[in-house]
């Protein structure tokens, strides 16, 4: 699972004290496009010169999520718990408490690095564009996001090397998550 950055994402986005995601909705949205910049760091999917990303995110976000709980309790890093109704969903906690604190440890020294962003393994990179972009204040602070806003923007950028406009979907995940909470707009 330590190359596995859909996984590692999820254990990002996962609120330790209360057991559960910090938003499933957010969640996964971050998760699809992890899944994403993973293919495209093994050079897959073919995309149209930087325009489908976004659509690309979307598409299976929720079949994606679940596909990535379903790794991590063949893991073991995660177990489920039964629903707390005879209708409820299936419920995911994590239970390999070291593997959140390593992987928040990676986003952190990528942030509080003092070396180049180029230095940094690409995952690294990824994973900390992912969670300045998906808000996971546990990870990185709103005072992180404006000391080390220039280190965040070289790490989202870095994903334009992996496929062109990449970059340009993490960046506009938190208008697209808005959106997909029924944010924008009304009727």
């Amino acid at each position: 699972m330590d190359d596995d950055l859909a996984c590692l994402t999820y254990l990002l986005a996962y609120d330790d004290s209360a057991g559960r995601l910090y938003d499933r909705p957010r969640t996964r949205l971050l998760v699809r496009a992890a899944t994403l910049i993973d293919l495209a760091s093994h050079g897959l999917p073919g995309e149209d010169g930087g325009r489908d990303w976004k659509r690309l995110v979307h598409r299976r976000r929720g079949q994606t999520l679940t596909e990535v709980e379903d790794r991590l309790v063949a893991a073991g890093t995660a177990g489920v718990l039964a629903p707390r109704t005879r209708f409820g969903t299936r419920r995911v906690t994590v239970t390999d408490h070291a593997a959140l604190a390593a992987v928040r440890a990676r986003v952190s020294g990528a942030l509080h690095g003092d070396g180049p962003v180029t230095a940094l393994p690409m995952a690294d990179a990824a994973l900390l564009a992912l969670a300045a972009a998906g808000g996971i204040r546990a990870v990185v602070s709103r005072r992180d996001r404006r000391t080390y806003r220039a280190r965040i923007d070289a790490c989202t950028d870095s994903l334009a090397t992996l496929a062109p406009g990449l970059d340009r979907a993490v960046r506009t995940l938190p208008t697209t998550m808005i959106a997909a909470q029924g944010g924008m707009g009304g009727g």
